[in-house]
């Protein structure tokens, strides 16, 4: 084999990766500009990823998920942009009597992000936030294969009805209302918790409400 086709060998384009990631076209690019697959520009401005951090992102992402009910963390992504906000989930959260793994993201974005790095049992996302926002972001999980085992809630200051009617707002997810009700979200997540445990496999709640 020659040199070139070494090379070759070892890089896949854009398209290439998104299909062996089981992730839509943009999200692979978003992982390559984070630099989360690494990747170059041939003289041409076309873009090549190597196979090699490809491969090792599949491996992350193929953990088993049955790990719950072994007594993992139950793992919640808080997506806010309002960072004192953000704090005080935080803090109410390390208070309830689970065992949890925390993270934030400020926006669709970020948390878009962090889903395709590993995915929490539970998203719980505002809407209105800079960047990509909360209905764009939603509107873009049901192109993550990864992302079935997951659960969201909404938490909001809009009208209900309103956001049921978005367009881009999936049917089924439930939504809470600012103030933060931070009770409301405890026993929201304790259930959560308690159906992953007892019922998988079954059928997830994204797959429910897409």
């Amino acid at each position: 084999m020659s040199h070139q086709d070494q090379v070759l060998k070892s890089y896949c384009t854009t398209r290439e990766a998104s299909k062996r990631l089981g992730v839509s076209l943009r999200t692979a690019q978003l992982w390559v500009e984070q630099g989360i697959l690494e990747a170059w520009k041939t003289r041409g401005g076309h873009r090549r990823i190597c196979r090699t951090s490809v491969e090792n992102l599949v491996s992350k992402r193929e953990q088993n998920p049955l790990s719950i009910a072994a007594g993992a963390p139950f793992e919640i992504l808080i997506v806010e942009d309002d960072e004192a906000l953000r704090t005080l989930y935080l803090a109410q959260a390390r208070l309830w009597p689970m065992k949890l793994h925390l993270r934030s993201a400020r926006n669709g974005y970020d948390a878009l992000i962090q889903m395709g790095q590993h995915a929490p049992d539970l998203l719980i996302t505002d809407l209105l936030m800079p960047g990509m926002d909360g209905f764009e972001m939603l509107h873009t999980l049901p192109t993550i294969p990864s992302l079935t085992f997951m659960s969201i809630l909404v938490v909001t200051g809009l009208d209900p009805q309103e956001v049921a009617q978005h367009p881009k707002f999936p049917k089924g997810v439930p939504i809470l209302p600012k103030p933060v009700p931070f009770d409301q979200i405890q026993d929201h997540a304790h259930r959560c918790r308690i159906s992953k445990t007892r019922d998988f496999p079954g059928v997830h709640p994204l797959s429910q409400v897409r």
